[in-house]
């Protein structure tokens, strides 16, 4: 009975994957590239596309009162998303891009949100209602710093790079039928990944109550599961542009981690909060 829990639960978690890298991603940026989007603005989309997984895992773990899961899986996700974008960089070879002041700075940001929830776990603080403006005035503050940031460090090196592929025409040009047709697909992939997630759901609460597996665990487990998506993006972002342009891979790659990150902990946490105590 054990061995197919967890068989349930690999399938479960692997088939969330599965849509999020090859269904929901590649639908969110075809909709980024259509519209000529520029790179870091495409980066956020696919932070945000690849943070769904994390969203359903969280709410669905809040719902069931697992709440010590959701917050290991948030930390865990947010140390495995860093360490994979670390990989990515340095196997692009791309390291030297890294010294611009403002991607310094978005990891600094990043290694923040890795920081905050070790303090929650180690100092046993308990997650209230009380926590989730602070979440939230965070997330206001990293998007400003951010945004204030690149304008200030980046935007005069990046637009030349812009200019060139917008001239080549290797976007796709965005039109009526493309927004609609992916619309449609959106929808289509959410309806599936809330179907998957309600069964993970169910598999969750019984691997942690009828089977006693440690929440710590089964938190672990989700983050590197639902990390996998983030490792694919960051590859791809940065072999997705020419060698004399792969300072918009490491741009839109950063801005893809540093998003998901923000998301995981300030607005994904604050979601399984909510509904944790909701259901209380």
């Amino acid at each position: 009975m054990l061995f197919l829990e967890i068989l349930r639960f690999i399938l479960y978690s692997s088939i969330i994957v599965i849509v999020s890298k090859f269904m929901l991603v590649p639908v969110l940026r075809k909709l980024a590239e259509g519209l000529n989007l520029k790179a870091k603005t495409v980066g956020n989309i696919s932070g945000i596309a690849t943070s769904m997984p994390e969203l359903l895992s969280v709410c669905f773990a809040s719902a069931t009162g697992l709440i010590s899961t959701s917050i290991v899986n948030i930390l865990s996700s947010n140390i495995i998303n860093f360490l994979q974008y670390t990989l990515s960089v340095v196997l692009n070879k791309n390291w030297e891009i890294l010294r611009n002041r403002a991607l310094t700075i978005d990891l600094i940001m990043v290694i923040v949100t890795i920081i905050i929830p070790i303090i929650l776990l180690i100092k046993q603080i308990e997650v209230t209602l009380n926590i989730i403006p602070i979440f939230i005035l965070l997330f206001i503050l990293f998007y400003f710093i951010n945004n204030n940031t690149h304008n200030l460090y980046l935007s005069k090196s990046t637009k030349k790079e812009e200019t060139i592929i917008k001239e080549e025409s290797r976007f796709i040009k965005g039109n009526r039928k493309l927004i609609i047709k992916n619309t449609i697909y959106l929808i289509v992939i959410g309806i599936i990944l809330f179907v998957i997630g309600s069964l993970l759901s169910n598999s969750l609460e019984e691997l942690c109550r009828t089977f006693n597996i440690s929440e710590f665990v089964v938190g672990i487990s989700l983050g590197f599961i639902t990390s996998i998506p983030e490792l694919i993006t960051f590859f791809e972002s940065q072999k997705h542009y020419k060698k004399s342009e792969a300072r918009l891979g490491v741009v839109e790659a950063t801005n893809n981690l540093l998003t998901s990150n923000i998301l995981n902990l300030f607005i994904i946490q604050t979601i399984g909060i909510v509904i944790y105590k909701l259901l209380e």
